[in-house]
């Protein structure tokens, strides 16, 4: 199975959150399961902490590759497709971040593993929300 995990489920993860719930720390863990980690959320993780908006994840911007590495996660570029797909999204949604997730995950044919609920409103496939 194809997972992307929304930004705050990555920090949740590399930071032992327990918001996670069971299902979802299982999906993310099985070997066999493709987690992808976009670099949308590195950017989203890197605006938040430099406008002090998500204070404590300075460790995580610094070693994000590292992290990735060491998770077995895979980093997804934004492609192209992955852009205009955002873009055309009719949704009312408006933050940026989300759109691509929701594009990419659509895209990739990946479940979002996301605690947001407003996804399911959009259509995504989801674990956990």
């Amino acid at each position: 199975m194809n997972l992307l995990l929304d930004t705050h489920t990555v920090v949740w993860w590399w930071t032992d959150d327990p918001r996670i719930p069971a299902a979802a720390r299982q999906a993310i863990a099985e070997a066999g399961n493709i987690v992808y980690v976009s670099a949308v959320s590195a950017w989203e993780i890197a605006t938040k902490n430099r406008l002090g908006k998500w204070p404590g994840v300075e460790r995580i911007v610094e070693e994000f590759p590292a992290l990735l590495r060491k998770s077995r996660f895979v980093p997804l570029p934004v492609s192209v497709e992955h852009a205009r797909q955002a873009g055309m999204l009719t949704a009312a949604h408006r933050d940026p971040f989300d759109r691509m997730l929701i594009a990419q995950s659509r895209e990739e044919k990946a479940m979002l593993v996301s605690a947001d609920t407003a996804f399911r409103a959009l259509g995504v496939d989801l674990i956990w929300a």
